[in-house]
């Protein structure tokens, strides 16, 4: 499987649902890693920077208005009409 940096943005909301709408950015990696492992090592170079791209995702999603505004604790939150 080729893994397009994009497909990162699906991940994170995947994770978020899962854990009831927020969690942790080091919860989204795991959560990420537990089901995506095999797709991250046979992604290339992904595999090298995908948390800081999982990064640039998560900030893509909040100017989408998916994910609410950052917290100063780490916590990412979807927004309500992305948690449905």
């Amino acid at each position: 499987m080729t893994v397009a940096r994009d497909v990162l943005k699906q991940w994170v909301i995947d994770a978020l649902q899962r854990s009831g709408g927020e969690a942790h950015l080091i919860s989204v990696a795991r959560d990420i890693w537990t089901h995506h492992e095999s797709d991250l090592r046979e992604a290339g170079d992904l595999f090298f920077s995908w948390q800081y791209d999982m990064r640039w995702a998560c900030t893509a999603l909040r100017s989408e208005g998916v994910v609410e505004p950052a917290s100063k604790s780490g916590v990412w939150t979807l927004a309500i009409a992305a948690n449905t």
